[in-house]
């Protein structure tokens, strides 16, 4: 039986010298080599020119160099914004998004294919979790992207398909591999995580000396409406995410963004703002109000602009900062999950095993 070959775009630099001089090479082709992967971005042995053949040869057959393909690519026409469908080498597709802003350009990348947190208003979870994906899968959606607009990416969002902390070795060393001063040298202060509320998982995050932001995919103001949005909220209460959250923020000094997805008659009440300012008026953070992005095969629908902006004032008054999120690639697709559940539909009539939400009682 052929042995598998190893992923060298998920090996650090520590890791890729112990490889390399195991072999009898000197420490400074492992850097070469790094280089090449994640500073230039080559997608093949064979453009590493400062390499010998030979090496080049001997890589190639005992390495892996994990490269995505570009199955489809949507550009919208209201501000620019690109939806990427990407292929993976074991035949199944992820979504990543470009978004040009002042400030540089973001990347949300996916962290894994599906979902298994089972929120109802997210079309990633509705045929629950595939896979997670590996550090290199999670970092050439950057490159391939970078490659296509030709643009450097200065900020990342770990907010695509999946919930990162489910993910949790990869992601960290999805981050370190993105902001090595000798690949792309991100800030990781540029770098945010997003999650649902696994308690255990921002603990962990808290102790990895990553400055990077956290946020909280909050979308309710008690424990009961929560429950009925994400079935995480089963497992872990307001109370205990919440500390887990200012944990984060002692340890850090990042303020965290609370995400607060507007669900018309859900969640959008003078009610909830009122108790979404009482929850959150001792947190280190700023919420950010995203009218939900609605998906067929749920009946949500998003609240009015008239609901949105009295929701602001409440918060306002209350001395919550608070912003609206821009909607970008509306007319693309471009919430989480929505063009790879259409490009699975389109794709095949089999279907992939669906697994259960991890949170449903």
């Amino acid at each position: 039986m052929m042995e598998e070959k190893r992923d060298i775009k998920s090996l650090s630099l520590e890791e890729l010298e112990e490889e390399l001089t195991g072999k009898g090479l000197k420490a400074f082709r492992a850097r070469q080599v790094f280089q090449w992967i994640h500073e230039k971005t080559a997608d093949s042995f064979e453009d590493m020119t400062n390499l010998s053949r030979d090496l080049r040869q001997q890589l190639s057959k005992e390495y892996d160099l994990v490269t995505l393909t570009t199955e489809d690519v949507r550009i919208s026409k209201i501000d620019g914004t690109r939806k990427y469908l990407f292929g993976l080498d074991d035949g199944h597709v992820i979504e990543s998004v470009w978004m040009k802003y002042k400030h540089g350009n973001s990347v949300c990348v996916s962290s894994q294919v599906g979902c298994r947190m089972g929120c109802r208003f997210c079309a990633s979870t509705l045929d629950g979790l595939v896979r997670s994906l590996r550090p290199s899968e999670m970092a050439d959606q950057i490159y391939q992207i970078q490659k296509d607009t030709g643009e450097r990416v200065s900020h990342v969002v770990v907010m695509g398909s999946g919930e990162p902390l489910d993910n949790y070795d990869n992601l960290v060393k999805f981050i370190r591999l993105i902001c090595h001063e000798k690949g792309q040298n991100i800030s990781q202060r540029n770098i945010t995580v997003s999650t649902c509320g696994i308690v255990p998982g921002i603990e962990r995050l808290t102790g990895e000396g990553l400055p990077v932001t956290l946020a909280l995919s909050l979308h309710a103001p008690n424990d009961q409406v929560r429950r009925e949005l994400m079935p995480v909220a089963n497992r872990y209460g307001l109370s205990e995410v919440l500390l887990a959250c200012r944990g984060y923020f002692l340890k850090t000094g990042r303020r965290l963004t609370f995400e607060y997805s507007l669900v018309k008659g859900v969640n959008d009440d003078l009610s909830h703002a009122r108790a979404l300012a009482k929850l959150l008026k001792d947190q280190q953070g700023h919420v950010n109000l995203i009218p939900v992005n609605p998906i067929k095969e749920r009946d949500y629908v998003q609240s009015g602009s008239k609901a949105v902006e009295e929701f602001k004032h409440c918060l306002e008054k209350s001395g919550i900062n608070v912003t609206v999120r821009r909607e970008m690639g509306r007319d693309i697709s471009g919430a989480c999950g929505q063009l790879r559940r259409r490009f699975m539909e389109a794709a095949t009539k089999g279907r992939i095993d669906e697994n259960e939400s991890l949170w449903d009682d």
